[in-house]
């Protein structure tokens, strides 16, 4: 069984920063893409970054410059470092993750619990 734990949610003032993790458990052969998804109040679930096993990423265009995404494939682990966070980011952040069990399984889809990030002054 595999379970995808968030961290790092949280109140923060416009202007400011939160680092959000996510950690993959289980019996786990392979992570392929993992990412970020948001959702804020009334509005459907969208893309915030994605990023492959060979680093490979992208972001929503609402966040470059400003989110950095990044993983330790030796822990199954994800991280968003959220900068100069605007009121607009308010959202349930949630975890994504693609697993493999064996080296020729299909792919997986998994999510975490969600983590809510608040931007208010």
């Amino acid at each position: 069984q595999v379970q995808l734990v968030e961290s790092g949610g949280g109140l923060v003032q416009p202007g400011g920063s939160l680092r959000l993790s996510c950690a993959a458990s289980g019996s786990i052969f392979r992570i392929n893409a993992m990412g970020w998804y948001r959702q804020a109040p009334g509005k459907q679930r969208e893309l915030v970054v994605t990023i492959t096993n060979d680093n490979s990423t992208n972001y929503a265009d609402s966040v470059k410059g400003r989110f950095t995404i990044s993983r330790d494939n030796a822990k199954n682990t994800v991280y968003l470092q959220m900068n100069s966070l605007k009121p607009e980011d308010t959202a349930v952040y949630y975890c994504n993750a693609k697993i493999l069990f064996a080296s020729r399984s299909p792919t997986y889809n998994y999510w975490g619990q969600g983590t809510q990030v608040t931007v208010s002054s």
